[in-house]
């Protein structure tokens, strides 16, 4: 049985919290925000299984500390996280990455190309002109004021309820456990997405990459077939009824598409 361990990193950006299980190829996996490595939790075992599985806490999310200055980027998530696969001393490695992660996965890819020799992005956003326009208008998702009633607590539950499998409360409650911790960052990761420049990266994107997409995702879901018309050399895999908690949804089907990608990739 794969034992998750876990252990504080510290590394040129900071330190950096990890759960980590198995052994084998290092593969690292990236969360979407406001959540942890925790959205990992049934996923680590099963990947471990044929892979040195390292699931991070993005910068100001889980166990891992804020920046100092509190001014992310995707390129500074991704730089930290390339600085974590320095301290662990892997010269290459896969990274997997689930909506925000997916991002950060994918700037990582073009930060690095020499490293990442498999990518996996996740219910990824397409992230261009159009997009930051529109996101600009209206209040982002997880974006709640905290009051003193409480209230805060419904609102975080409701905004995500109909993305989440009906009648789920422990998913919703393991959602909403990682939104607290974030202390007033919940929406800050999808802040974040918004700001950053796919268009000007997504074409330096050179490693074996596969697409997932979760059919029952709506923010997500409806950029797959521009991600591949982007990268013509990424493969594609649905996932009939993932939804936006996808690797936490469904373990066992999302263990096995990246799995079965990684494995059927040349050494």
């Amino acid at each position: 049985m794969n034992t998750i361990k876990h252990h504080t990193v510290t590394t040129t950006s900071g330190p950096v919290h990890v759960a980590r299980c198995g052994q084998g190829q290092p593969l690292l996996l990236l969360h979407q925000t406001p959540r942890s490595w925790r959205e990992y939790e049934h996923v680590l075992p099963l990947l471990g299984r044929g892979f040195d599985v390292i699931a991070m806490d993005t910068v100001g999310y889980g166990d891992t500390p804020p920046f100092a200055d509190g001014d992310p980027s995707i390129a500074r998530w991704a730089a930290t996280a390339l600085a974590l696969m320095d301290a662990l001393g892997f010269a290459a490695f896969g990274v997997v990455g689930h909506h925000t992660g997916a991002v950060i996965a994918m700037e990582m890819a073009a930060q690095a190309p020499t490293r990442v020799r498999a990518l996996v992005l996740s219910s990824c956003p397409y992230v261009d002109a159009e997009r930051r326009a529109r996101h600009g208008q209206h209040a982002v998702v997880d974006g709640v004021t905290h009051r003193a009633d409480g209230g805060h607590l419904l609102d975080l539950w409701r905004g995500r309820q109909a993305f989440y499998p009906e009648g789920d409360v422990a998913l919703l409650e393991r959602f909403v456990a990682d939104a607290l911790r974030a202390d007033g960052r919940a929406a800050q990761g999808h802040l974040t997405v918004n700001r950053y420049r796919m268009e000007d990266r997504i074409g330096l994107v050179r490693c074996p990459t596969l697409l997932i997409g979760a059919t029952a995702d709506p923010h997500a879901y409806p950029a797959v077939p521009r991600l591949a018309q982007a990268m013509p050399h990424a493969q594609r895999v649905d996932i009939e009824g993932g939804m936006v908690p996808l690797p936490e949804q469904m373990p066992q089907q999302f263990a096995d598409v990246v799995g079965g990608f990684l494995v059927g990739l040349p050494d």
